[in-house]
């Protein structure tokens, strides 16, 4: 079997912010000769928790993205600062957007949701411990921020009402493998 590894001869710079950089990779692609392939980097990582409470649920966001202008559920995320790992990541954007404190973060995994476009990484964390400290500090997140038994949260995953990617991945996971048990919330 032959390889189809592609070749990378070089990059350039299309646009760049503190927020994402586009370019232009210069590869050879087996089969189909050499082309230029645009690529979207990003400088931060991004990390996300799915808090899970057995007599709560999961802890889920209502909120509204304007660039596919679309409402629904996610579980807590963003980008990571600089310095910063995953996991202190992952309880700062949680406790920002909840106003709950969480322990106990053990890693779900860390996956390119865009590989065939974009560098981006986000990692994904259960917290299965959570305190309640005041309101989210960034109040301009979320619509409202609510514990969904997790039967339902199932439920909204099939409904589509949860289409984000990070937080569809997280939430699919965490049932596919066991780490949210529907008949014990």
């Amino acid at each position: 079997m032959a390889a189809v590894r592609w070749t990378v001869h070089g990059e350039r710079s299309l646009y760049e912010s503190d927020w994402v950089r586009l370019t232009l990779v210069d590869v050879t692609v087996p089969g189909h000769g050499r082309l230029e392939h645009h690529v979207v980097r990003l400088p931060n990582e991004a990390a996300g928790t799915v808090v899970h409470d057995p007599r709560r649920g999961v802890l889920l966001l209502w909120r509204h993205r304007f660039i596919t202008d679309t409402w629904g559920w996610e579980i807590p995320a963003g980008r990571m600062d600089p310095g910063e790992t995953p996991v202190e990541a992952a309880a700062r954007e949680t406790l920002e957007e909840t106003g709950w404190q969480v322990s106990g973060l053990s890693p779900l995994r860390t996956y390119h949701p865009t590989n065939g476009l974009s560098d981006q990484r986000f990692h994904l964390f259960l917290a299965t411990e959570a305190t309640q400290v005041g309101p989210p500090s960034d109040p301009g997140e979320a619509e409202r921020i609510e514990w969904v038994p997790v039967d339902e949260v199932a439920q909204i995953a099939r409904r589509g009402d949860m289409a984000d990617g990070l937080s569809l991945t997280a939430i699919l996971y965490a049932l596919a493998f066991g780490h949210l048990d529907p008949t014990r919330s």
